[in-house]
């Protein structure tokens, strides 16, 4: 039988702690001469961290300054583009308040013109009116003459012959009464749009006098355009021209109102005679002032003859008494 060593059961004190019964780790291991590696380990990963932080801290700290230099920068760069902005849009608004001043005394200039210009049409327009009512008044007074009312548009009165019974007689002439400057190709075009609005075929277009005629109505006082037939005439030519017109308008009524489109040769005579008649009245007017010239130079003579006739006469009378007292005292 083999024996068994007895299990011994006797104490003996830590050789470490020395029966004090509580060790930290640390001192384990320094008792034991051995390094805490872990400790090591984990101290030098705090310190890791701890640089790591401390840069990431310093960068974070360079970032933030680095930002607010370039914001304080930006910021700078645009407080000035908004300070030109201003100081520009202030001219502008300065500019465009002068402009706008001066728009308004340009407007108030252009109202007083206006008014003034309305003025002078209400004068014309009454004078227009003035003349137009003369002109009816005074066609009125012809012998066998008709004439309607004002015309409220295309034309200002319709004149015509009168049939032996008293009604108006065809043709008739539309009349469109002038007392401006100058006749203008306006004023003729929109009488004969008039006329064929109103579907007559004669339209006369009076003037005042005839320095408002151009020279070209003087010389084509009658002509024919877009299907009117056109007088060109004058508050004093205009009762002559009727006459002249008179037999033509007859044999209209005979022959149709064609006739002086069927017959071109009785239309080319009639074109000129009007300016052949006009340049014989105003020769007939010069010798008409020649003959009242003469006339007058005639009277002045004979007064101064009669005048001489008188001086003489006196003078005889006078020298009639000296001569008898001469032949007396020769005696």
């Amino acid at each position: 039988m083999s024996s068994r060593p007895a299990k011994t059961t006797e104490t003996m004190p830590c050789p470490l702690c020395c029966g004090a019964g509580k060790l930290t780790r640390a001192e384990i291991l320094d008792r034991l001469g051995v390094k805490d590696f872990a400790r090591v380990a984990q101290l030098s990963a705090e310190e890791a961290f701890r640089l790591l932080q401390q840069r990431h801290s310093n960068d974070n700290q360079s970032a933030w300054s680095r930002f607010e230099t370039e914001l304080a920068k930006r910021t700078a760069e645009i407080s000035e583009r908004l300070k030109d902005e201003l100081r520009l849009a202030l001219s502008e608004r300065e500019s465009l308040t002068r402009r706008v001043e001066d728009s308004l005394r340009e407007i108030a200039q252009l109202r007083e013109r206006n008014q003034l210009l309305e003025g002078e049409m209400a004068k014309v327009a009454r004078v227009g009116k003035r003349e137009e009512m003369d002109f009816a008044e005074e066609v009125r007074s012809w012998a066998g003459v008709w004439i309607s009312d004002k015309l409220p548009r295309n034309g200002d009165f319709i004149l015509c012959y009168r049939a032996p019974n008293g009604d108006p007689a065809e043709p008739k002439i539309l009349i469109d009464n002038k007392d401006k400057a100058l006749v203008s190709e306006g004023d003729i075009d929109k009488l004969v749009r008039d006329a064929k609005e109103r579907g007559i075929p004669v339209a006369a277009l009076v003037a005042r006098t005839e320095d408002q005629l151009r020279l070209v109505d003087r010389d084509l006082r009658w002509s024919r355009k877009q299907g009117v037939w056109l007088l060109r005439t004058t508050r004093q030519w205009i009762v002559r021209d009727l006459d002249l017109l008179r037999p033509i308008f007859e044999r209209m009524r005979e022959q149709g109102f064609d006739l002086l489109e069927r017959n071109s040769v009785l239309a080319e005579e009639l074109r000129r005679t009007f300016p052949e008649i006009d340049r014989i009245e105003k020769e007939l007017g010069k010798a008409s002032k020649a003959i009242r010239s003469v006339s007058a130079l005639i009277v002045r003579y004979k007064e101064r003859l009669r005048e001489l006739c008188d001086c003489s006469a006196f003078r005889g009378s006078a020298t009639a008494p000296e001569q008898d007292g001469l032949r007396g005292s020769e005696a």
